[in-house]
């Protein structure tokens, strides 16, 4: 997985930071919008049932996703109350032999004895399993090891070989400039009158100091950073500017973020980029670990968009709604990816924000 550095700045009148997104090992065909996105569009009512079940059900359920077909929300239960309470909500139950606490322990498991540098592991809840991917790095000992564990864990898991490799990329260029590094930056938020970016932990890490252009006056300063374990960071804008907030569509247009979401498998989502434009994706999986050279990042969240190298720290998104900031990705196969963002709220509530 390719996390990559660089982001994009828009400068009006004063300074309008418009986000941008991803990245990964291979260039992507830019998306201009034009064509439906795979996946389904989740409602803010989806989101917000999503979230609520899952937590009043805790073990009793593995998770939600979007039925492809319909657009359902179905959520997964392992008892025949639990599917009542689900139904009872307009949601579509489906009853499932592992809850969320089984699946975590296998995850426990692979985080114990299969910490393989190249390897990341989710929980998909629409196979109701967790989904394993080892990259092109993973050497034929470290697959058997792999393989050794994974034989325990019976059919609670999938392993998935993936080209590419996951690991860092940093370029130079033009966009947002800290430490020698470019970063996408994900959203615009707020926490009272003053104004901040969020982006990547691994950019944060690099500079305190950014600006909008090489060797530039500075525009912001890291207010706070966390990689690895998580992958975000926060900019306090110090220039003076109120930027807007929203994302740029690469079409002549911006899309205006009003609300913050956690994705849910299944959905459709897009992605904003500097090197790949507007790309588009599915949701396959959540609370994923990736296993990158330099430590492991949890709870993220797995799609199939597209991205390439100076996409890393941008926006993932759907609608008016923001989902993620991109972590990385192992590459990019024609239209299909494997972008990956660590979800937004996370962020928003480390650092008490909010998107505008």
């Amino acid at each position: 997985m390719r996390r990559t550095l660089r982001a994009r700045i828009c400068l009006p009148a004063l300074m309008a930071l418009t986000t941008v997104g991803l990245g990964s090992s291979a260039a992507g065909a830019a998306d201009t919008g034009a064509n439906p996105s795979p996946g389904v569009a989740a409602s803010p009512a989806q989101y917000a049932l999503h979230t609520s079940l899952e937590r009043d059900l805790g073990e009793r359920t593995a998770g939600s996703y979007l039925d492809a077909e319909s657009g359902e929300l179905v959520v997964t239960v392992t008892d025949a109350e639990a599917a009542a309470e689900v139904r009872a909500t307009g949601a579509r139950a489906e009853l499932v032999e592992r809850n969320m606490a089984q699946l975590t322990a296998a995850m426990d498991t692979l985080e114990s004895k299969a910490q393989i540098a190249g390897t990341s592991w989710g929980i998909d809840p629409s196979a109701n399993k967790v989904a394993i991917e080892a990259d092109s790095t993973v050497s034929a000992a470290s697959m058997a090891k792999l393989r050794s564990v994974t034989a325990r864990l019976g059919d609670a898991v999938s392993v998935t070989r993936v080209p590419g490799a996951f690991k860092k990329e940093v370029l130079g260029g033009d966009a947002i400039y800290g430490g020698g590094y470019r970063c996408s930056a994900a959203f615009n938020v707020s926490r009272g009158t003053a104004r901040y970016f969020l982006t990547a932990g691994h950019c944060t890490n690099a500079a305190s100091s950014w600006s909008a252009t090489s060797g530039g006056p500075s525009i912001g300063t890291r207010e706070g950073t966390s990689f690895p374990t998580n992958d975000y960071g926060i900019v306090r804008y110090t220039d003076g500017s109120q930027p807007a907030g929203d994302v740029n569509l690469y079409n002549g247009s911006h899309q205006d973020i009003t609300a913050a979401a956690d994705a849910i498998v299944g959905q459709s989502i897009r992605k904003s980029g500097s090197s790949t434009r507007l790309t588009s994706g599915t949701v396959t999986a959540v609370n994923v670990t990736v296993n990158y050279s330099d430590g492991p990042v949890h709870n993220l969240v797995r799609t199939t968009a597209c991205s390439a190298g100076g996409d890393s720290g941008g926006a993932h998104f759907a609608g008016s709604t923001a989902l993620g900031i991109h972590s990385g990705s192992s590459g990019c196969t024609g239209d299909s990816g494997s972008a990956l963002h660590q979800p937004v709220k996370e962020a928003l509530s480390a650092y008490g924000v909010a998107v505008y």
